[in-house]
């Protein structure tokens, strides 16, 4: 697996459905999802601002994950923010996401942020379970209880 920079022209055709997908895994139905042109000029202008963090994850040339990464100012500070861990149900559960995860932690890294956060809801469960074992701790709940936010924090390594 490797990660290509997205490009929404080129790769709309998977950045829509996957962000579409991740809705129905997290909330049941993608109601919430929105306006699809809104979403694509959303994810141009992240990933023309954070282009290493706006990735699809390939797999012999055909996507299968795809990453939103960003960084965001909260309580006056920098950190990192996971938008979207994504891969598709085939690909779940065999240890992808843990290179998804690293990809993450590599980014926040190279932007000099050493906290990141992101949202999920509780009734996904495997995500939940996933954060927890990446050491992410939940701070709350957002959105009238519709989502948890949850807090991890990358450690230099000590010489």
């Amino acid at each position: 697996m490797h990660f290509q920079p997205i490009d929404v022209t080129k790769h709309r055709k998977f950045i829509i459905p996957f962000r579409r997908d991740s809705f129905i895994v997290s909330f049941g139905s993608d109601k919430d999802f929105g306006n699809e042109e809104e979403y694509i000029d959303w994810v141009d202008a992240k990933s023309r601002q954070f282009p290493e963090g706006f990735v699809l994850a390939m797999e012999n040339e055909i996507p299968i994950g795809q990453l939103e990464l960003t960084i965001i100012e909260h309580n006056d500070s920098k950190i990192g923010y996971v938008n979207l861990y994504y891969l598709i149900p085939e690909k779940r559960g065999i240890g992808l996401g843990k290179a998804l995860h690293q990809y993450a932690l590599q980014f926040f890294g190279n932007n000099g942020v050493q906290e990141y956060h992101l949202r999920v809801s509780p009734s996904n469960q495997n995500a939940c379970k996933f954060y927890h074992k990446n050491g992410m701790q939940q701070i709350g709940f957002e959105q009238d209880g519709k989502v948890i936010r949850m807090r991890g924090t990358l450690f230099e390594k000590r010489r």
